[in-house]
């Protein structure tokens, strides 16, 4: 630093225990730098998916594309929709929906338009805003009931696995709650025809 004038190294080791952690700045009024991993996730029938998991900042917008594809791959299709922040709406991003027929939600680029759909559009942004909001819910819910904001395993490897395992238990509570639903549903259902039978 002294030599190059400079106040950055690359891959400088900021924790002697867990040497693979990097400082990333988020600018928050509460942490302006943060550590620990960078997870960007999906959520598909309200599962979460890790897309990509890093130790080192990375761009989510780089994401979209490969998680599209993922997607493909798995059902067969393109989605109708993808419901994302603004930073993901960048013109590679939105040349690759427009491409696949695929709507990316949030306001287009460039100056706003003055047209009568804009109406139709804030609404559509809105209730768009709204079923991304679980997004951010499952970090949310993650952080306060699943421990995910106190990874202390000393491995990377074993630090992966942790979090890996937090959206793993997150999912299968999913799940069980959809079953108990769909039980309760059933049982109900049974007892009221049995009653009036």
């Amino acid at each position: 630093m002294y030599k190059t004038k400079r106040h950055q190294i690359p891959d400088r080791i900021v924790n002697l225990y867990q040497d693979h952690v990097r400082p990333i700045v988020r600018g928050k009024a509460s942490a302006k730098v943060e550590f620990g991993a960078k997870v960007a996730i999906s959520i598909e029938k309200g599962f979460c998916r890790i897309e990509k998991l890093s130790w080192d900042a990375f761009n989510e917008a780089e994401t979209l594309i490969d998680s599209v594809e993922r997607y493909k791959a798995r059902n067969g299709c393109y989605p109708e929709a993808v419901l994302a922040d603004r930073i993901y709406r960048n013109r590679d991003n939105l040349a690759y929906c427009k491409k696949h027929n695929i709507r990316l939600s949030g306001p287009k680029l460039g100056r706003p338009s003055g047209d009568i759909l804009k109406k139709v559009e804030k609404t559509l942004e809105r209730m768009d805003a709204r079923m991304r909001n679980a997004v951010e819910g499952k970090f949310g819910e993650g952080k306060r009931k699943y421990g995910l904001d106190r990874i202390y395993a000393k491995l990377k490897e074993t630090a992966e696995c942790m979090i890996s395992m937090q959206f793993f238990v997150m999912n299968l509570e999913r799940k069980l709650r959809v079953l108990f639903v769909q039980f309760l549903k059933r049982y109900f259902l049974v007892t009221d025809i049995g009653l009036f039978a």
